[in-house]
C-alpha cells in the first residue's frame, strides 16, 4: 500500500518544488477513484452544497450533512489526506463549540480540516486546533462563506495594496499553525508574490500556476455539473452526457421489454 499523505508530505514536496493535486469528493466510491488516481489530498467541500445538494450556495450546508459526507470520503481514501471543509457558522460562534465540530469530523475519519478568513479570532482558534493535534488548512481571497460581506463572487488582491494585505493575512495564518492556504480567485502575479514569501505551501484556486498545488471540485472536471462552470475550472469529461444517455437507454430497455434479459434474471 502506498504511504499516506501526510502534513509532512506535502510539506516536504514544497521544499522540493513538486507540485500536488487537490480535488473535491463527497461519496465513498468518488473518493475511492480519485486515490487510485493518485490524487494527494481529497477535500470534502462545502461546494457539496451546490453541487449534490443543489443549494443555493456554500452557507447552506451545516455540521450534520458534512458529518455524514466526511464519514463516506474517508472509508474510500487510503492513500490521500483527507480534508474536511468547516461549514458556516461551525466554527466562528467561540473556540469551545468550534473545537467539539472539528474533533467530531476528525473523528469521522478527516485527517485535516480547512478553514475560510483570517482575522484575530481564526488565527486564534487555529493554535488551539493546531495543539489538539488537528492540522488546519487555511482560505483567503475571495472566501465564499463571506461573499454576502464581499459583494459577490470578486477577485481578491488585485492591486499592490490588496496584495500585500493577503500576505499579511497568510503570514498570520502561518504563524497561528496552517499547515496550507488556499488562495482563491487571486491574480496570478499576487499568488505568485504570496507563495514565494510563505514557508508552507499555497494552493490555487483560480489563483494561476505558481502556487504550490491546485484544487478544483471534481464534478466541473468532471463534467457532471452543468449550471455554471467557473472561469479557472477545466473540464476532462462528459459525465453530463454519460449519465443522460445511460438513463435514456435504460428508460427505452424497459419500456421496449430488453430490460432484463435471460442473462439478468434468476
Amino acid at each position: 500500500m502506498a504511504k499516506k499523505v501526510t502534513v509532512r508530505t506535502l510539506q516536504k514536496m514544497k521544499n522540493a518544488g513538486e507540485k500536488f493535486s487537490v480535488l473535491t469528493a463527497y461519496d465513498y466510491s468518488t473518493a475511492k477513484y480519485l486515490d487510485e488516481a493518485g490524487i494527494d489530498v481529497i477535500l470534502i467541500g462545502d461546494s457539496l452544497a451546490m453541487v449534490a445538494l443543489g443549494y443555493e450556495n456554500t452557507m447552506s450546508i451545516g455540521v450534520e450533512e458534512m458529518s455524514i459526507f466526511t464519514r463516506a470520503v474517508a472509508k474510500g481514501s487510503k492513500r490521500a489526506m483527507v480534508v474536511t471543509d468547516m461549514p458556516f457558522l461551525s466554527y466562528t460562534t467561540d473556540i469551545p463549540s468550534a473545537l467539539t465540530n472539528i474533533g467530531n469530523m476528525i473523528k469521522l475519519g478527516a485527517n485535516a480540516v480547512k478553514i475560510e478568513a483570517s482575522n484575530d479570532y481564526i488565527e486564534a482558534l487555529i493554535k488551539r486546533t493546531t495543539q489538539m493535534g488537528v492540522p488546519v488548512m487555511g482560505h483567503i481571497g475571495f472566501t465564499p462563506q463571506s461573499e454576502n460581506v464581499i459583494g459577490g463572487h470578486i477577485i481578491q488582491g488585485k492591486t499592490e495594496d490588496a496584495t500585500e494585505q493577503l500576505l499579511i493575512q497568510a503570514k498570520k495564518l502561518e504563524k497561528a499553525g496552517a499547515f496550507s492556504i488556499v488562495l482563491e480567485m487571486v491574480p496570478e502575479t499576487s499568488a505568485k508574490y504570496i507563495t514565494e514569501n510563505l514557508t508552507i505551501p499555497t494552493i490555487s484556486c483560480g489563483a494561476g500556476r505558481y502556487c504550490d498545488a491546485q484544487v478544483l471540485v471534481s464534478d466541473d472536471i468532471f463534467g457532471k455539473f452543468s449550471d455554471f462552470k467557473p472561469k479557472f475550472a477545466r473540464k476532462y469529461g462528459d459525465m453530463k452526457s454519460l449519465i443522460l444517455n445511460c438513463a435514456k437507454q435504460f428508460n427505452e430497455d424497459v419500456k421496449t421489454g430488453k430490460f432484463p434479459s435471460e442473462e439478468e434474471i434468476y
